[in-house]
């Protein structure tokens, strides 16, 4: 018997300085069974670090041709194309080739350390790739906050991230590789 998806649901209220961008999104999140929940905290981050009104959760781990979250223009081209983790070099090209810009969170410690090692020379020629690395600390204190209902608020300014949920206060500063 399969395993269901857990939803998720938070409402948080965004200001962004860096971008001039503030904000209130009402965001429903399913946990695929296999994902943890620092990945699922990551990709609430990732919304709020390139929020917009037509930025958009994906079907994520259910389909291996999407990103996380897209931002899509009326024609239905992508724009942003916003990914998790430490994918192979081919996932990355097919990335940019499909969207104007494409941005890369990769958070897994140690692993995420020597993923960026063997990667960080092929990748350079990726003119329309990010890569930040998000501190796993961090993201573990994040997860500590889900939630099934959350009301988060998110302050960025200088780069930095403060991610509240009642009285918690997380700071996370993405550390941009590319």
């Amino acid at each position: 018997m399969a395993l269901n998806a857990t939803i998720y649901k938070a409402t948080l209220t965004l200001s962004d300085m860096d971008r001039g961008y503030y904000a209130t999104h009402a965001l429903t999140l399913a946990q695929h069974p296999s994902e943890t929940l620092e990945r699922m905290m990551l990709r609430i981050v990732a919304f709020a670090l390139n929020a917009s009104e037509t930025l958009a959760f994906t079907r994520g781990l259910c389909a291996d041709d999407e990103p996380e979250l897209w931002q899509k223009n009326y024609a239905d081209e992508i724009e942003l194309w916003v990914d998790l983790g430490e994918p192979d070099e081919k996932r990355l090209k097919k990335a940019c080739s499909r969207s104007e810009r494409a941005v890369l969170y990769s958070y897994g410690g140690r692993a995420s350390e020597v993923w960026w090692g063997q990667n960080e020379s092929k990748l350079a020629r990726l003119d329309k790739l990010e890569v930040f690395r998000i501190d796993f600390d961090a993201l573990q204190a994040l997860a500590a906050l889900a939630e099934r209902s959350m009301q988060l608020t998110a302050t960025i300014q200088d780069g930095q991230l403060w991610l509240s949920c009642g009285d918690q206060t997380i700071l996370l500063e993405p550390a941009r590789l590319k």
